[in-house]
């Protein structure tokens, strides 16, 4: 069978961590849905930056922008929804027959206001309304100051991916906050289209310890993670606070796995594929990675539902010295300064190309 299908019949959404307009309009990301299942999409400030920098097919539509008055962070919105709608609509029939669960695509707020709440809801606001798409995801760090933001972007109807989640505490926070929104809907008498995944990271993990730690727990941190996140997120699901918002009609948040390309040039390919595979979740993964398990890829034993070792592996990385509470906050506040520094890469990209083509 193929890999990509057995995953999905397990239960697990694969969702491609990338966009182009190229792949757009080649085919290729139709050609994902239709060979190997893929069934919703990510982006963010990095993968825009490298898609816009190293294409000329945005520039017909930067010289039109431009005609328009649009210009740096305006004229990138535009450009990215224009491509977002178009994937989303690819992904419409996913969405339509999974009846909302599956079949998403996700926009980020700009990176610069990970710390300020009111700004944030405002964007995700005007972002969710120009997509005008009911599969489309906008993306809020979950950082402290992301969190009422989430809260009350989910309250007033737009759907969310909860991103930069590095630990079980960030992830219980996220879905506290999308269970507040969602009991204030109920309590409003609000309709239920509106939903919500929570992305934990991976990878980086295993990229911050290194060679801290001993060779026999190399590249297990971070899928220790993973299975702690999962363990809380199925002790939520089975919850009476979660069973009665799905009475009411509404998806519980979903976990999604991110940052799940191998980093470690040593390890194979599709570690974190392998690792991680678990009904009821996403697993949200780079073109490479994609392409490798496509190729070549197996699943293992699902992740169990207790957490499996998670604890063991998590108290041996503490007595080699690593604090994974500590680590986890650092994690994320250089994951929303690394999005900052794509950011600003990107609006540079932006004004290089305006200045050619206006002149």
């Amino acid at each position: 069978m193929n890999p990509t299908k057995a995953l999905n019949d397990l239960g697990q959404s694969l969702w491609l961590d990338n966009i182009t307009r190229d792949m757009l309009d080649n085919g290729t990301l139709r050609r994902y849905i239709d060979d190997l299942s893929v069934t919703g999409l990510t982006s963010n400030p990095t993968i825009f930056h490298h898609a816009i920098k190293n294409s000329t097919k945005y520039d017909g539509a930067i010289q039109e922008k431009l005609s328009q008055g649009r210009s740096g962070e305006d004229l990138f919105f535009e450009l990215a929804l224009a491509d977002l709608t178009r994937a989303a609509d690819l992904f419409r029939p996913v969405y339509n027959q999974t009846k909302g669960v599956d079949g998403w695509v996700s926009l980020e707020v700009s990176p610069l206001l990970a710390y300020d709440t009111a700004t944030t809801i405002a964007e995700a606001r005007n972002l969710h309304d120009r997509a005008a798409r009911p599969n489309l995801y906008i993306k809020i760090p979950g950082t402290p100051e992301g969190l009422p933001a989430i809260e009350e972007s989910i309250f007033s109807g737009v759907s969310v991916n909860v991103t930069l989640l590095f630990s079980r505490e960030h992830y219980v926070a996220a879905a506290e906050a999308y269970l507040r929104g969602i009991e204030r809907r109920i309590a409003a008498g609000l309709d239920t289209n509106v939903s919500s995944v929570a992305s934990v990271f991976i990878s980086r993990w295993d990229v911050a310890v290194g060679n801290k730690a001993p060779e026999n727990l190399r590249n297990r941190l971070g899928i220790a993670i993973a299975q702690r996140c999962y363990k809380a997120y199925r002790e939520l699901l089975a919850s009476a606070r979660w069973k009665k918002i799905i009475d009411a009609g509404y998806h519980p948040q979903r976990l999604l796995l991110a940052s799940t390309g191998t980093k470690d040039p040593k390890a194979s390919d599709i570690l974190y594929i392998k690792a991680l595979a678990a009904p009821d979740t996403v697993d949200t993964m780079p073109e490479g990675t994609l392409l490798a398990f496509a190729d070549h890829g197996e699943i293992g034993a699902p992740m169990p539902a207790d957490g499996g070792d998670c604890e063991q592996v998590v108290a041996d990385f503490a007595k080699a010295g690593i604090d994974d509470g500590a680590l986890a906050a650092r994690l994320q506040s250089d994951g929303a300064k690394a999005f900052v520094d794509s950011w600003n890469e990107l609006m540079k990209v932006i004004a290089s190309k305006t200045a050619v083509l206006h002149a």
